[in-house]
């Protein structure tokens, strides 16, 4: 079994856009943090010696969705149970009527292609990201993580992106294992290459999936990368740890999977993160979307109304979630590929999946240091709006899709890099 110690991965400390000291993890503050421009793939091939996963051509491969093979229904599951105060859960949803791939060789699901038409993001996607590192910040270890993120990457005619090439990374701060947690770091990391080929990525693998753990692993993700992305939540309660949840780029968070409640789901409910909801996206050219029946949507108990939200008719006096949102229902689940799990090609949802996408989209627009929560709420019409769907009974808008914010969906899906 690999065993992967602090020390191991103290070289990552050349990505961050912040400048501390690794030894002191300290908080980032927005004031410290000056915006990377955005690298093409083009200007990182001619500095091939920098970021060398770049180099290499990429396949057209069709997918199950160009086959004709999806999306389509069937049962799913959660992978990580019901947990205690202080505590959080994964929010994946894996398909249980699908395992390997389809006709003949297929996988089902979305494929990275895929996901970039629905969200117009084909071109930013091929050319942006080289330079911009995203964090990826769950649970225990997956020993089977890089080995794993290499073949999904293969089948789609991805960039290669390794340990030796220093495209991967990982902080693991344990060695034990965890089943449905290794399956939703698989679906996390592949979200991020579906979305930004060309960006570095940092696995944090906190000691357990107390709030306390998870946050010291959110402090090393905020201080070695350029954004974050947190595929997992628990109930609002405590405020001893929100201050670990600020860094120089966005920080985005799952809103939850069980429709709207009665409380909010942190840290997405955080106004220092960008709480991501979830759609059903039943077709991709051309693109249709609808709120997903089980994203959450939830009012603050604890947070008042930031300003970024005043004016809004959110059905809450106080911060509300979601904020944005991406393709979640299991019914058009993307692909993934998970060893530890359920060996071989699978099929997930959740808001799981589409917090790294609304993640991904971050890194492809470039603009950390200026992307706080707020700025998106400014480019409220750079995003697809989604008009139809619910998630609860409680109307609209925290309840029911309409135009423009909504519980479910927040203020939509991407549409390019100009909301972000």
């Amino acid at each position: 079994m690999r065993f992967t110690t602090i020390a191991a991965v103290a070289s990552v400390a050349m990505l961050t856009a912040c400048s501390e000291a690794v030894s002191s993890l300290p908080r980032t503050s927005s004031a410290a943090c000056a915006p990377k421009a955005p690298q093409s793939s083009l200007g990182a091939l001619q500095g091939a010696a920098a970021l060398p996963h770049l180099a290499r051509a990429v396949p057209q491969v069709a997918t199950a969705a160009q086959r004709g093979l999806w999306p389509r229904q069937g049962p799913s599951i959660r992978v990580c149970g019901d947990v205690g105060k202080g505590f959080a859960r994964c929010q994946a949803w894996l398909r249980t009527d699908i395992r390997g791939t389809i006709d003949p060789d297929t996988p089902a699901g979305y494929a990275p292609s895929d996901l970039q038409m629905a969200y117009g993001l084909t071109s930013d996607s091929t050319a942006n990201g080289g330079g911009q590192t995203v964090a990826i910040v769950d649970a225990y270890d997956d020993p089977n993580a890089a080995s794993d993120l290499n073949v999904y990457r293969l089948r789609y005619g991805l960039p290669a992106c390794t340990a030796s090439n220093k495209c991967f990374t990982e902080q693991t701060y344990t060695s034990q294992t965890n089943t449905g947690w290794a399956a939703e770091e698989s679906l996390d990391v592949d979200m991020v290459s579906a979305m930004c080929p060309n960006c570095k990525i940092l696995l944090v693998e906190a000691a357990s999936a107390s709030m306390a753990d998870l946050s010291t692993a959110e402090r090393y993700a905020t201080t070695h990368s350029d954004y974050v992305s947190n595929s997992w939540s628990g109930n609002e309660g405590t405020k001893a740890y929100d201050g670990d949840y600020t860094a120089c780029g966005a920080i985005t968070a799952a809103t939850g999977d069980t429709g709207h409640n009665s409380i909010a789901q942190w840290p997405a409910i955080l106004p220092s993160v960008v709480g991501v909801g979830g759609t059903s996206l039943t077709s991709i050219s051309p693109r249709v979307e609808t709120a997903w029946m089980r994203a959450g949507s939830a009012c603050s108990k604890i947070y008042g109304k930031p300003s970024f939200q005043t004016g809004l008719n959110t059905g809450c006096s106080m911060r509300a979630q979601a904020d944005a949102s991406a393709d979640a229902d299991p019914h058009t689940g993307v692909a993934v590929y998970d060893s530890f799990h359920q060996s071989g090609w699978l099929v997930f949802g959740g808001t799981s999946a589409a917090a790294p996408i609304v993640a991904s989209a971050f890194a492809l627009a470039g603009n950390a240091g200026a992307n706080t929560t707020g700025n998106v709420y400014l480019h409220a019409s750079d995003f697809n709006d989604i008009g139809t769907g619910s998630n609860g009974n409680c109307g609209a808008p925290l309840c029911l899709a309409g135009s423009g914010w909504d519980g479910p969906t927040g203020l939509g899906t991407p549409k390019g890099v100009g909301a972000f």
